[in-house]
């Protein structure tokens, strides 16, 4: 399942456009597959000033951990603090429920080099 409104990332997060410049953040359904049963989830701060690309936070799984990381450069507004409580909520819900957090972004037309869900989906395949 790639939802046609969201934008996603080669690290396999998805992006949703909530206002002009707030976006928020969760992983797709492909990266929770490959996770597996994810048992905890370090989020970052609100307040925290995130870059591009950069690690942010963490999701740990039966499997593995991976870094988390800033699809865009702006400043953390929202964390989802029940998926810290609840980390099986990405396994649940990743496109609802189970978001991470929300970035107020600097440049909202950097959205747009994103990935659309057919560009997603292609690199899902390779």
């Amino acid at each position: 399942m790639i939802p046609e409104e969201l934008r996603y990332t080669d690290e396999h997060e998805w992006v949703a456009t909530k206002a002009d410049d707030l976006v928020r953040v969760g992983i797709t359904e492909y990266a929770q597959q490959q996770l597996g049963d994810v048992v905890f989830v370090q989020l970052p701060e609100v307040g925290d000033r995130v870059e591009a690309g950069a690690p942010i936070g963490e999701v740990e799984s039966t499997k593995s951990v991976s870094d988390l990381y800033a699809p865009l450069s702006g400043e953390v507004v929202a964390v989802n603090e029940a998926t810290a409580e609840q980390p099986d909520l990405l396994n649940d819900d990743p496109y609802g429920e189970g978001w991470l957090f929300e970035i107020r972004v600097d440049d909202p037309e950097a959205l747009e080099a994103l990935l659309d869900a057919d560009a997603y989906q292609a690199l899902t395949r390779a």
